[in-house]
Parts: structure tokens; C-alpha cells; sequence
């Protein structure tokens, strides 16, 4: 017999109903036991259960339970493998159940707006395509084991700094483009249980208060039909947020803020059909895990060990490897210099922390392949020079024919609630890794960040390989991608730039405490630097392997295609190495269409394939309207311009292999209107309207009549010139009567807004097209 929820919620009084609307403690929520309304618990994530029996906290402060620790956002990322994902969050949900977790706190996916946010290590990407499907992904895979997943922090939370009450400020485009678009994938292909939403404002409004972030996008346009809840802390005025769309605040604790809710209602202030629709959800959320519950309370810790390893390897990013230096030979005699070699780097700090049931330490996992001579060169945990270790660390270098040194940034770096000040590692790393270079010229650098860091050594060493936070497993794969017994396959998921002053955020973050303004708008990570044609240290989507790829026959299924039609993109691809390898083809989509603000490529697709060396596969990828569109704040809807497109394919956003065009014919026309303000030039795209407009200035005015049709130096000069004025400039400069441009502009506007014009630009590319 299905569970009636509306009776139970019939049958809840007022303070009932109020007090639902609130958590029990830090994690759990109320139950009303009269009603057999059961308490559920919620936990962090997603990188592993930060389970807390004792002590609860909400930032990681006390002790958590032994779990499992998987690679961060930042690594899982960087694998840009959905399946891969997917399984992680299905082990993740196995091990909600086996815990009697209902929801997990995750995945965090902001957008890296800058290299500084202290919570880098957590989100995903720069780029909200990858960091839509690789949550979707995620979220799939927890909810297929009956838990929810929590998406957060919506939105546009992207610094530590000042979190709880800093506004950001940021125009509709970017908003819709940049930092919806991600959650906007997410919601709609994955349908998570529930969504967080951040504790900042969002143009002077609390999104845990924000009406058109909580109700009119999530809910009316994306259909989003779960529960909308607060970070921990982050209601301001409950009322005004039950008004706005927030269901549940948490924590819980506090009697009297559940009083004013009652109070609200019975003052009218707040109708309690509102107060009923969150109830509603709140129990939808709570029977649909006591329904799922499998009663399983066990799972097999070595295997979720196991795939922490295979994901920490698949997100490794081989940046460097010159002359083949990697994978090493197990009968080199190699030093591994740096503490982390011994204790590993494998997450950041605050509420994703979690305590690993065990960790996988490079030097350990060395043995298996030969014998390593090893020196501490710093402290994992301080930035404090020890002279005597580095000495001992260049002599162990001098001595060995190849050394491998394990760097990253320490815990106190990369952490929730500050973030970053500089983007370099600590300066007893940087030192060390100068001074072995100045003598050893076999010098491999493996990396343990969550976020990009400066290498102002890049040219004195062969390779590097960046690991990220990489979770427990972190220290075996490591040292399998070393030794070759796996092969690097993973991808930047963010731009390493040269350094942090070329971020487009670098001028306006983390802002003055009270606003920090988006001013960068859409151009965030690599759509900035390749805009700029900026030089960057790596770019997104690069990455090594110890095999290599060749990218033939890209075809188009159509070669014009309508705004309301899908095109199917395919590709092949060959391993033409001698090792087995994994590639991630990469999809862009380049506006040629001339459309003012577009970025110079967009991510619309990727997919990773193995291949044994030899083997050729076909890459399929399908593009709609979306692939192709802008947010168009006239319509306020997506709006792709009519035109030619370029279909870009390529190992990264800097290394496009593969390129062809296609048309696209849009089915709407966005409103125009000329005014006294418009500009000459922006007349004369439409040859109609341009000959019209000359005719009537030339009859309405003789100066204009006489430069017109004069061919002396000054008349063409005066030609250009006009290209540059308003209407208003001409009446002015030119004597034309006020009445006369009047009637001119209102010829032109019914012109323009004829289904037949068409820009110049527009019809050269499409009569060059045919």
C-alpha cells in the first residue's frame, strides 16, 4: 500500500509542521514519533562519508569515522570519465546504506572562478559543460543505490572569503552561461533529491531568500521537484526564505526561529499552503530513503579501496614527460626526494574532509618495482626550511640516476572557510626543487594540489605529473603511472596559467568584504585566455600519455541544420603507439557568425576511449540547439544566431586536430529597434535599410547631398566619418530636420523587423557556404 503523504501532513499541527522545517541537530532530521514519522541523517560528501558519531561538527574539526577516500572533485574531474564517475557514486551510495545515510552532501561543483578559492579542491571545473555531466554522473550513481544526492552551493559561491555575507555580483549572461549552466545539467539529467543553496548574496539578495534563483529557475524553468535546503547555517530570515523556495533550514537546534514560523502563519504573513509545500517535500525526501532501504549494512571496504586506486590513476595528468622519461625502469637507481613520497597529500580540509580507513604512501608502493633511496627534503605540513634535510635531499639527488620529487601545497593551504593569497607552492619546495636541479638533469616532479600552482622551475625538470588531492589510493597510483604499469589518461579540468596575476579574476576577487563584482564576465578560464591568446602555462583539457593518437575522418550527419534539429558529430580515432591508452576527444563549438561576446571556443562534448595500440574507434557526439546558443538577455531565453559555425576536435582547448563547418538556421529573430542613438554602422549591415537611409539623408539634408556624391578627399572622409555617429550627431552636424529622421527611424524599425532582412556579414557567409 502506497504511503499517503498528504494525510500525514493533514494530520501534522501547525508547530508540527513549523518544526519540520528545521533539523534535529547538525545532521539529523526531526521525527514525530506519534505520526511514525521516522528521523533520517544527512552527511558530507562527496569524496567519501566525513561520518561522525561523537562530537558532530559541520567543518571538520572532530574526529569522523574510518571511511573511504576518493580522489576530490578536482582529481575526478580531471578523468573526464562519466562512467567512471558514476561507479564512485555508486560505491558512495553503498556505503550511505551500509551507514544508514539518507543524503549525501554533495557533489560540490561551483565553477573555479579563480585558482584562489580555498575549496578548489572539492568543485570540479572552470568549465560548466564538464562540470554538469561529470555531477550528473556522480549523482546517478548515488541515487542508484536508493540515497539522495544534495547538489550545492547555488549559486555562485566561489570564494571562501567573507562566504556568509559577501554579494556577488553578476550580470544575467554570465549568470545563465557560467554559473547556472552547470547545476542547470545537472538538475535536469541526474534530478537530484535536493539542492543546497550557498550563503552568499546574489545581487543584494540571500540565495537562501532568493525568490528567482530558488522558485522561478529551479523549480518553474528546470522543473526541479525535490528539496531545497540551507548550508548550514545560512538562513538569514526564515520566513522570507519559506516564501522563496527553501524547505528545509539546517542545522537544527533552535526552537524559537520554528516558533516564528508559526507565528508567521497565524499572522498571515506567510500562507501555510506555502508552509505545507515544504513540508511535503521534506517527507517525500524522508519516506523515499526509508522505502529504499536495503537493510545492508555491510560492503567490501578492499574494493571501494581498489577503485579509489583506479579512479586516483584515471584522473592523473601527465603535463611533461620530455624525452620519454616516463615510465621509469625499475633497474635505475632513483631517489625519491619530499615528504609526501611518505605521507601523501590526499585531500583538503574543512567539511569534505574525510578520515581514510587507510592510505596508499608512494614509498610503500615503490618496493614492488625497485629500490628507491629516499630523503624528506620539507615538512608536508609547514612551509619551515630544514637545511639539513635539503642537504641531505641534493646529496641523495647528486647520487641517484633519476629523482622523483613529491611536492604539493600542505593541508593549511587548501582548505573551507579562507582561501588562497598567493597561487605558489611553499617556498622550501620551490628552493628544493632548484637545487636538485641544478644537479640532476632526470628530475620528475609529482604534484598533490587542488588547485593550480606557479612552476617556476618548469624548464629545469623532464616531466611532471599531476596528481591533484587524489583520495587514499593516491600513493599506488602514483607509483603505477611511474613504473608504467598504467598509463596517464587524464585531462586538465582547469587552465594552468603562467601565473596568477593572468587570471581574469585577478583584479576583482575576492572583492572588498562586502560585493565582489563578476566583472569578467562570461570569459572564465580558458574561454578568457584564449580570447586574449594568452600565453598559459597548460591548458584545460591538456594532457600526456606514453602512447599516442591520431585523429581522421570527421564527419557531419547534415551540413545545415535548424535551431529545433540535433546534428551527430563522428570521428575516428587510432592508437598509433606501441602501449595500450586511453584518449579523451574533445568537442568545440567556435561562433563564426560574427555575434558580438563569444568566446572563442566552447567544451559541448567529450568522450574517453581505450585503445590497443593499432586499434581505430569511431567517436560519436550529438549537438542541439544548446551546443550552439547564447543567452540572449533581449528574450531572456538561449538564442542561437543563423550562421556559420566551426566544429572544433581536439586533445585540448589549445591542440585542435580535427575542424569543419557547419550552418545553423535560427527559427527566432531577436527584437531590434533603432533609435536616435543607433549607430550609422549598425544600419548599414542591412544593404536595405543602408540604401534607404541615404536616400532619405541625402534629400533631407544638402550637406549631407554634397558629400555624398562628391569624390574630393573631404567627401569621402566625411562618408567614413558618418559610419561613426548617431542619428542624434546627424541632426546636429548635418542640419536634418528632426521630423524628417523621425519618420526615417520608424521606416527603418519596420524594415528591420521584417522577416527578410538579413545583415551583410550574413549573407556573404551564406552565399560563400553555397
Amino acid at each position: 500500500m502506497e504511503l499517503n503523504i498528504k494525510s500525514i501532513l493533514e494530520q501534522m499541527t501547525l508547530e508540527e509542521k513549523a518544526s519540520m522545517c528545521s533539523g534535529e541537530d547538525i545532521w539529523q532530521l526531526k521525527v514525530i514519533e506519534r505520526l511514525n514519522i521516522p528521523r533520517i541523517r544527512l552527511c558530507d560528501g562527496p569524496s567519501g562519508l566525513r561520518l561522525q558519531n561523537d562530537a558532530d561538527n559541520h567543518l571538520g574539526v572532530n574526529a569522523s569515522e574510518e571511511m573511504v577516500c576518493y580522489p576530490a572533485g578536482s582529481a575526478a574531474a580531471s578523468s573526464f570519465d562519466r562512467e567512471l564517475m558514476k561507479e564512485q557514486g555508486s560505491a558512495l551510495g553503498e556505503e550511505c546504506q551500509a551507514s544508514n545515510i539518507a543524503v549525501v552532501l554533495g557533489p560540490a561543483f561551483n565553477i573555479k572562478r579563480s585558482p584562489l578559492c580555498g575549496r578548489n579542491f572539492e568543485y570540479l571545473s572552470e568549465d560548466p559543460f564538464l562540470a554538469g555531466e561529470m555531477a550528473a554522473a556522480q549523482i546517478k550513481g548515488i541515487q542508484s543505490q536508493n540515497v539522495g544526492a544534495c547538489v550545492k552551493h547555488f549559486a555562485c559561491n566561489n570564494q571562501e572569503d567573507w562566504r556568509m555575507w559577501t554579494d556577488s555580483q553578476v550580470d544575467t549572461r554570465t549568470l545563465r552561461e557560467i554559473y547556472l549552466a552547470a547545476f542547470e545539467r545537472a538538475i535536469k539529467e541526474a534530478k537530484p533529491w535536493a539542492v543546497m543553496c550557498s550563503y552568499n548574496r546574489l545581487n543584494g539578495v540571500y540565495t537562501s531568500e532568493h525568490p528567482w534563483l530558488l522558485t522561478e529557475v529551479l523549480r518553474s524553468e528546470w522543473g526541479f521537484e525535490g528539496l531545497v535546503m540551507s548550508d548550514w547555517g545560512a538562513v538569514s530570515d526564515r520566513t522570507a526564505a519559506l516564501k522563496a523556495g527553501l524547505d528545509l533550514e539546517m542545522p537544527g537546534g533552535n526552537k524559537d526561529t520554528d516558533a516564528q514560523i508559526a507565528a508567521a502563519v497565524s499572522s498571515n504573513e506567510l500562507k501555510e499552503q506555502v508552509l505545507d509545500q515544504a513540508v511535503e517535500r521534506i517527507l517525500t525526501m524522508i519516506y523515499r530513503y526509508a522505502k529504499g532501504r536495503n537493510g545492508i549494512d555491510t560492503y567490501d571496504r578492499e574494493a571501494h579501496h581498489d577503485l579509489a586506486v583506479k579512479m586516483a590513476q584515471e584522473s592523473a595528468v601527465l603535463l611533461k614527460n620530455d624525452n620519454h622519461i616516463l615510465p621509469l625502469s625499475g633497474e635505475s637507481k632513483t631517489a625519491f626526494i619530499g615528504e609526501f613520497a611518505k605521507k601523501p597529500r590526499f585531500l583538503g580540509g574543512g567539511s569534505a574532509c574525510v578520515k581514510p580507513f587507510k592510505i596508499s604512501n608512494a614509498l610503500d608502493e615503490a618496493a614492488e618495482f625497485a629500490q628507491i633511496t629516499y630523503a624528506p627534503g620539507f615538512y608536508a605540513e609547514s612551509d619551515e626550511k630544514n637545511p639539513e634535510w635539503l642537504k641531505e635531499a641534493v646529496h641523495a639527488a647528486r647520487e641517484a640516476e633519476t629523482v622523483v620529487i613529491f611536492a604539493g601545497l600542505p593541508d593549511s593551504y587548501e582548505s573551507e572557510c579562507w582561501d588562497r593569497h598567493h597561487m605558489r607552492l611553499p617556498d622550501c619546495q620551490n628552493e628544493l626543487i632548484m637545487a636538485v636541479c641544478e644537479v640532476q638533469k632526470n628530475v620528475v616532479v609529482v604534484l598533490h594540489n587542488g588547485s593550480p600552482v606557479e612552476m617556476p622551475w618548469i624548464n629545469s625538470v623532464s616531466a611532471v605529473l599531476e596528481m591533484h588531492t587524489a583520495g587514499q589510493g593516491v600513493g599506488a597510483a602514483a607509483v603505477n603511472l611511474l613504473y608504467g604499469k598504467g598509463n596517464p589518461c587524464g585531462k586538465l579540468a582547469e587552465t594552468m596559467p603562467m601565473k596568477l596575476e593572468d587570471n581574469p579574476s585577478y583584479l576583482n576577487f575576492p572583492g572588498d568584504g562586502n560585493t565582489v563584482e563578476y566583472r569578467e564576465g562570461i570569459y572564465v578560464g580558458y574561454r578568457y585566455y584564449d580570447k586574449k591568446k594568452m600565453e598559459v602555462l597548460y591548458p584545460f583539457g591538456h594532457g600526456l600519455s606514453y602512447t599516442t593518437f591520431a585523429y581522421s575522418s570527421l564527419h557531419l550527419d547534415k551540413s545545415v541544420v535548424k535551431d529545433s534539429e540535433t546534428v551527430t558529430v563522428s570521428v575516428n580515432i587510432t592508437n598509433t603507439g606501441k602501449r595500450q591508452g586511453k584518449e579523451i576527444v574533445q568537442l568545440y563549438v567556435s561562433d563564426a557568425t560574427g555575434t558580438f561576446g563569444r568566446p572563442e571556443r566552447e567544451l559541448k562534448g567529450f568522450e574517453k576511449i581505450d585503445l590497443s595500440p593499432g586499434e581505430t574507434k569511431t567517436v560519436c557526439f550529438v549537438l542541439d540547439k544548446r551546443s550552439f546558443a547564447w543567452y540572449c538577455t533581449d528574450i531572456q531565453d538561449w538564442y542561437c544566431s543563423s550562421g556559420i559555425y566551426k566544429i572544433q576536435i581536439g586533445a585540448s582547448s589549445r591542440d585542435m586536430r580535427l575542424e569543419t563547418e557547419i550552418e545553423l538556421v535560427s527559427s527566432v529573430k531577436l527584437p531590434q529597434k533603432i533609435t536616435m542613438n543607433t549607430l550609422m554602422s549598425t544600419v548599414f549591415q542591412y544593404p536595405q535599410l543602408a540604401e534607404e537611409t541615404k536616400r532619405s539623408l541625402r534629400a533631407s539634408s544638402p550637406k549631407v547631398e554634397q558629400f555624398m556624391s562628391g569624390e574630393d578627399e573631404t567627401s569621402v572622409y566625411l562618408r567614413e566619418e558618418l559610419m561613426e555617429l548617431p542619428f542624434h550627431a546627424i541632426r546636429g552636424l548635418y542640419e536634418t530636420p528632426q521630423r524628417d529622421l523621425d519618420k526615417l527611424i520608424d521606416r527603418l524599425n519596420q524594415m528591420l523587423n521584417s522577416p527578410n532582412q538579413i545583415p551583410a556579414g550574413a549573407q556573404d557567409a551564406k552565399a560563400t557556404k553555397a
